[in-house]
Formats: C-alpha cells, sequence, structure tokens
C-alpha cells in the first residue's frame, strides 16, 4: 500500500468517525452525562491520530488555518489557565475536556475534510439524522408518551440488567426525540432546518435526492413546533426570514423562496390554528402583556449578581450550578444546572476574558462568511442550472448558526455535547470555505511545524485516552454502586472503589460519607467509629468541593448525632453562607436546633423553609410540628407552674 492509498484510507477514516461523533451524540441523549461523553473521548482521540498518521505520510503537509483559528486556540489556552486554578477540579476538568473535544473536532475538520464531498457526505447525514429525530419527537407528541429511546441507554441494559433501553422525561406530550429535554433537541433541529432548506433550493443535488432534503426539511419544521419550546419558534422564524431574505435577494432563487415560504407559513398556521398545544404554549409566552420567561428573570439577575463578584475571570468552568447557590432568589429553589442563558452563563463560567475571546471568534468567523460570499456566488453563476452546493452550505449553515445563537438568549443549547460538536462542525466547513476566496490562509509544513503539529496532537491522543480510562473505571464501579442497597458495606466498598479512580469527585466521597452517617445514626456499639468515618469522607468531599451545601449539612447532622452541637452549629453557618435562601438548607438548620432542643430558635427556620419550598418539604413540616408542640407545651407547663 503506497502513500497515497493510505492517505485516502486515513482521510475516510477521519470522516467515518466524524460522522461517528455527529451521530452518537444525538442518539445518546446529547452526550451530557460522562459515560456518553467517555465516548466522544475515545473518537475524538482517534481522530487526532489519524490526523497524526496523515501529517507523515505527507512530505509537505499543508495546514489551513485562518484567522478564527487563533481566537479557537486563544480560548483553549484561557480554559487551560482557568482550569488549573479553578475551586473544583473534578468539575473543572470535565469542562476542559468539553472545550478540548470541540477545539479537537474544528481544527481536525477544517484540515482534513475541506472537500465538497466530504462537506455534503457531513452536511447530508446531519439532515437525515434531525429527520429521524424529528419524526420520534412527532410519534412522542401524538402518543403522549414519557419515553425517549437513546442509544446508550440500550447499552447500558446489555451490561446492567436493572435498566431498559428507554429513558424517561418529565415534558410529556412535548416531543424530545433522543434528548431529555424538548429544548435542546429544538436547539439541534433548528440549526438543520435552514441547511436543508437551502440544499432543497439552491443545491445541485439529483430529483430524488432534492425531494427526500424537501421532505425532511417540512419533517424537521414539524419536529420543531412539537418541541413546544417557544425560543426555538422565534429563533427559528427570525432566522428563516432572514434565510428566505436572502434567496429572494437572488433572481435564481427569489420564485422557489417564496413557493417554500408560503407552504411552511401555511403549515405552521394550520397546526397552530389545529393543536390546543401550540395554542396554550403560544399563549403561556405572554402574561399580563410581559413575556413569561417562568423563573429565568430570577436566574439571570442572579448570574448577573454571579459575574459581578467574578468579573474578569468567572467563577470557573462549569462551576455554575456549585456557585448559584450562594445567589439563589428566593423563587428559585431548583438546581437549574445552568443560566438557561448562554452569554450570562458564559460571562459567569469564563468572566469578561473568555466572553471576550468568544464574542471575537464569533465575529471573525461571520466576517470570514461575508468574505466567501462573493466566491461562492461566483461559483453558482458558473452552471447552467444556477445552482451551487458551496452557496447552499454557506447559507444553510450560517442560518443555522444564528437560529441558535438566537435560541441562546433564553437557553443553554451549547452545554449539550451534540449541539455544540454540530455548531463547531459548521463552523469548520464554513471556515473553510475562505480557501475559495485567497490562497492566503494555507500554511506549509516544513519540518519544524510538522514536528511541533505531531507533538501537540500527541499529546491530545494521550491525554484523552488517559481521561477516558480514568472515566470509565470511575463509571464502572459507580454503576456497580447503584446497583447496591443503599448505605450498604456492599455500596461503600464500590464508590471507594470508584473514588481510587477519581479521587476529586466530591459527588463520590458525599456518598461515601452519607453512607457511614446513615449506618451511624442507626446505633450499635460501633456507631461512633461509623461517625468518624463519615466525617472522614465528608471532611474530603468538602476538600474536593467547597460550595456544595450539601456536604455541610451531612457534616452537621453527623456532629449533631455524636453530641458535637458547638462544631456541628459552625459546619451549619458555612451551610447556610452558602446556599441562605435553600429551602433544604434551612429546613435541617431547623432541625439541628431541634437536637440540641433550642426550640424557640428552630421555629423560624422551619417556617421559611415551608414558606420557601411547600410542597414536599417532609422534613420541614414534620419537625416544624413537633416543635409547636413542645412551645405549647413549655408554655402550657409555665402557665400552671410559673417559676419562683
Amino acid at each position: 500500500m503506497n502513500r497515497e492509498t493510505l492517505d485516502r484510507f486515513c482521510e475516510r477514516g477521519i470522516l467515518g468517525l466524524v460522522l461517528a461523533l455527529l451521530v452518537f451524540g444525538p442518539l445518546s441523549a446529547g452526550a451530557v452525562r460522562t459515560q456518553e461523553f467517555i465516548v466522544l473521548l475515545g473518537l475524538t482521540a482517534a481522530v487526532l491520530l489519524l490526523w497524526g498518521v496523515r501529517l507523515w505520510l505527507s512530505e509537505r503537509p499543508k495546514f489551513l488555518w485562518p484567522p478564527v483559528c487563533w481566537c479557537v486556540l486563544a480560548f483553549v489556552l484561557y480554559a487551560v489557565g482557568r482550569y488549573l486554578t479553578c475551586d473544583i477540579e473534578y468539575v473543572g476538568r470535565l469542562e476542559l475536556l468539553r472545550v478540548l473535544v470541540y477545539a479537537a473536532v474544528f481544527f481536525a475538520i477544517l484540515n482534513n475534510l475541506h472537500s465538497q464531498e466530504a462537506t455534503q457526505i457531513i452536511a447530508f447525514t446531519a439532515v437525515f439524522l434531525g429527520l429521524m429525530l424529528a419524526l420520534i419527537a412527532v410519534w412522542q407528541y401524538l402518543a403522549r408518551t414519557d419515553k425517549v429511546p437513546a442509544l446508550s441507554a440500550w447499552i447500558e441494559s446489555g451490561f446492567f440488567a436493572h435498566k431498559n433501553w428507554y429513558f424517561s422525561r418529565l415534558y410529556a406530550p412535548r416531543g424530545s426525540g433522543t434528548y431529555i429535554n424538548p429544548n435542546h433537541l429544538a436547539g439541534l433541529l433548528e440549526m438543520l432546518l435552514p441547511l436543508a432548506l437551502a440544499y432543497t433550493l439552491a443545491g445541485r443535488t439529483k430529483p430524488v435526492l432534492k425531494v427526500l432534503l424537501g421532505y425532511a426539511a417540512l419533517v424537521i419544521l414539524v419536529g420543531i413546533g412539537v418541541t413546544g419550546s417557544r425560543g426555538s419558534w422565534v429563533a427559528s422564524g427570525v432566522a428563516l426570514l432572514f434565510f428566505f431574505g436572502v434567496l429572494a435577494s437572488h433572481r435564481s432563487y427569489r420564485l422557489p423562496a417564496v413557493l417554500m415560504l408560503v407552504l411552511l407559513v401555511g403549515i405552521g398556521t394550520y397546526f397552530a390554528r389545529q393543536a390546543t398545544f401550540f395554542k396554550l404554549r403560544a399563549e403561556s409566552a405572554v402574561t399580563a402583556g410581559h413575556v413569561d420567561l417562568d423563573v429565568r428573570y430570577e436566574l439571570w439577575q442572579a448570574t448577573a449578581r454571579m459575574w459581578q463578584d467574578h468579573a474578569w475571570y468567572g467563577v470557573g468552568p462549569g462551576h455554575f450550578n456549585y456557585r448559584f447557590r450562594a445567589y439563589r432568589p428566593p423563587a428559585v429553589q431548583l438546581q437549574p444546572d445552568r443560566a438557561h442563558n448562554e452569554y450570562l452563563n458564559l460571562l459567569a463560567d469564563w468572566g469578561v476574558v473568555g466572553a471576550a475571546i468568544i464574542g471575537t471568534m464569533l465575529v471573525v468567523l461571520f466576517v470570514g462568511v461575508i468574505k466567501t460570499w462573493r466566491h461562492v456566488r461566483r461559483s453558482e453563476r458558473e452552471f447552467a442550472s444556477n445552482r451551487s452546493n458551496k452557496f447552499a452550505f454557506v447559507v444553510g449553515a450560517t442560518v443555522g448558526l444564528i437560529a441558535l445563537l438566537g435560541h441562546s438568549v433564553v437557553d443553554f443549547n451549547l452545554q449539550i455535547p451534540a449541539n455544540a460538536l454540530l455548531a463547531a462542525t459548521f463552523m469548520a466547513l464554513l471556515t473553510s470555505h475562505l480557501r475559495f476566496a485567497t490562497e492566503a490562509y494555507w500554511v506549509g509544513g516544513g519540518p519544524g511545524l510538522k514536528s511541533l503539529a505531531s507533538l501537540v496532537l500527541l499529546t491530545g491522543v494521550l491525554y484523552f485516552a488517559v481521561q477516558s480510562v480514568r472515566l470509565t473505571r470511575e463509571y464502572v464501579w459507580l454503576e456497580r454502586a447503584s446497583t447496591q442497597r443503599n448505605f450498604s458495606d456492599a455500596k461503600i466498598a464500590d464508590l471507594e472503589k470508584a473514588f481510587a479512580a477519581e479521587p476529586r469527585n466530591s459527588e463520590t466521597a458525599f456518598g461515601i460519607g452519607e453512607s457511614y452517617r446513615v449506618q451511624s445514626s442507626e446505633g450499635g456499639p460501633d456507631y461512633q467509629a461509623l461517625g468518624q468515618q463519615a466525617l472522614l469522607w465528608l471532611s474530603r468531599g468538602t476538600n474536593c468541593n467547597p460550595f456544595d451545601d450539601r456536604i455541610c449539612v451531612a457534616l452537621g447532622r453527623c456532629l449533631d448525632y455524636l453530641e458535637r452541637a458547638n462544631e456541628a452549629q459552625v459546619i451549619f453557618d458555612r451551610a447556610v453562607e452558602l446556599d441562605p435562601n435553600g429551602y433544604w438548607t434551612s429546613a435541617f438548620v431547623g432541625r439541628h436546633y431541634v437536637e440540641i432542643e433550642d426550640y424557640a430558635a428552630a421555629r423560624p427556620w422551619l417556617e421559611r423553609s415551608l414558606r420557601l419550598q411547600a410542597q414536599t418539604n417532609l422534613v420541614a413540616s414534620t419537625y416544624l410540628e413537633l416543635v409547636n408542640h413542645r412551645l405549647l407545651e413549655a408554655a402550657t407547663n409555665q402557665t400552671r407552674f410559673p417559676r419562683r
């Protein structure tokens, strides 16, 4: 096998791996969980390995390095720096891995898959994947099912018999496809809808394929509808107006664009009038003349305060959910995970510096699209059919990214690896089209640059491989622990093995500490030894994550049981500092005062907990009833037997 053949084999291997990344992510519930992301890590490592082989197969390799690459590289370096200085190492490392995967895929596609054939294969694969997901969403909507078929759930069922190949969801009847949250499916589909329409109206494809692409576009539109994502409805509508405005400005596409716009408006109007679901979702968007965003306003205000306190560098990569608790407004008693606004979340996590780099990257990207525009239009005029796949992709992918950026005002789609990977892919392929505008961005790979690039790729492969092994070992033991009886010795043993694999995961330390605490609270001759073990593991948890109020609450409860009330008081004060408006924390502070028989101090905490969360607050309601009874009893006794 000669070099050229082997090089072609590696290029096709990279294409296959990229397609696997783009397909596996959406089919595994967005690859949000660590176990699915491990697969993405492995696939990305393989991409880098094949790219490294290609470098040495070519005697004089070339690198495509437009200006946007400097922005991507700058953010990667900044992300590494923030990880090294962040407060929660495990959380920061997982976020860094995501950034590195997106950057690696971006650079790999830009330098290996910039041919028109590869672009079309990637685009058509993504569109028909979107078609399948939209059909699943329509089925979920019509069947009113709460089931989410997911590839990763099916894989897990082969290893762990207690699971099946469905995930459950909380959003029925809204369609979510293979995602848990319908908004995230909408984020994927809104990127693909303009691409499918662009290839249908402006692409040079065979008639059968064009019909299939048009069908895919219509089904994807319906899929966006049944997600019930009002943010996506608005973002997609605005993006499509821009899309059809662009096509209508070109005489070759004006009539097809107008006809398609009329068809889409007709379909949207029909569903909006016929289905009660769509009416209710649309009407609920405005309350008393104001846009109703559920609790997003409160989230945004809290996020803004968080950013103001850490303006330049943010609270840390992926730290939002843990640092949010100190800024929690009373109206928000859930753990939001993200700010439901990508721009505020970016500022909170990465600060002004990180946001400035990302903002510059987007500006440079769209400036590059503008530079490319005239050249892809020129190729369109070269054909008698007045159709161009280059033009179709540039228009479709650009409008798809615009739709995603618009939706990002009210949701967090870029925090979903599957959606972020598709966005990175679009950015890479759009950037690659700059080669039609100028040859200035090609860089010759001499011996020095070739060696440096090889070293970087090898480092990436090794780092991804090591992290994949560590996370896989942890995942296996965590899954085994999940099958054991709660708080049992067997569960503790499995969790300790998981902690040995990843000794910076505070959740595992918390699970071990809680198990020992529960065992200690059951009494027995060794309750003090078990309590000491609980304190040891919970302290390790706070060392790994100093912002988790749940660990402080568990520490305080354990100290109360061991009759170390003064130490417990300090710990509960710290828990209140970490989550001053959390109903759970308030409830257990009240319980602490019950344990030391200070009922007068307990009552305001328990009442406050119930004001914050009246429903499903068994701890506060139960102990408040006890406190009121004891206070009444004390008052009665004092009346009957006054002190002399």
